[in-house]
């Protein structure tokens, strides 16, 4: 086991102690990715509402600089030296290395265009089978576990050949039973949920920070 993700789970057990019970899920979550980013694969994610917008945070901390400045190395550097000279130099020097991480969100000229021509319930799966690649991981974010469009998405990335990681409550929606990994927090209330979920992923690209790019300045 990678002692990065041990000591996050160590982490997030000690700022919110009721998330002990998922601590090894959220481990196993940590590993999945990682193997995934190890072998060129990308992070893909959906929810819908403040699940929706929770998918978009996650990829904005690992698009980016997070806890780390993650600056661009001295070769990749004196390429844009070489190829655009002191002005392609000046971008490099704030350009930061980014983890690929794709919200399914962020497509509403097709979303709106799949939901009105063909089915509202498959835009995430759509996404996913014309994107996804084998090797991915996707998280559908669902506090309720029973969201019909990321169900579909699940029975996508299984015919895709790609690793389903399931964010939820404790309501045991039919969405459990199709995904490779449940992180189900013991919470009941919606807003509740949502909170714990922030607590589990701002740790986790924390971990993955770490992983890939070391502490950093």
């Amino acid at each position: 086991m990678n002692p990065i993700f041990e000591n996050a789970g160590a982490a997030l057990v000690a700022r919110s102690p009721m998330l002990a019970p998922v601590k090894a899920a959220f481990i196993a979550v940590l590993e999945a990715i990682w193997s995934s980013y190890c072998a060129g694969g990308k992070l893909l994610l959906a929810g819908n509402g403040g699940s929706a917008a929770d998918a978009d945070h996650i990829c904005g901390e690992l698009l980016k600089g997070f806890k780390s400045r993650r600056p661009l190395s001295a070769e990749e550097k004196a390429r844009f030296l070489e190829r655009s000279g002191a002005e392609g130099a000046a971008i490099a020097e704030k350009l930061q290395e980014g983890l690929p991480a794709l919200s399914l969100l962020s497509h509403p000229g097709l979303c709106s265009a799949f939901a009105n021509d063909v089915d509202p319930d498959l835009v995430f799966a759509q996404q996913l089978w014309a994107q996804g690649t084998a090797g991915d991981v996707f998280i559908g974010i669902s506090t309720g576990g029973g969201a019909k469009n990321i169900r579909a998405a699940f029975l996508t990335a299984r015919a895709k050949g790609i690793t389903t990681i399931l964010f939820t409550g404790n309501k045991h929606g039919a969405c459990e039973q199709f995904a490779d990994i449940v992180l189900a927090v013991p919470e009941s209330e919606t807003y509740l949920i949502q909170e714990e979920h922030i607590k589990i992923y701002h740790t986790l690209c924390i971990a993955l920070e770490q992983a890939a790019f070391g502490k950093g300045e």
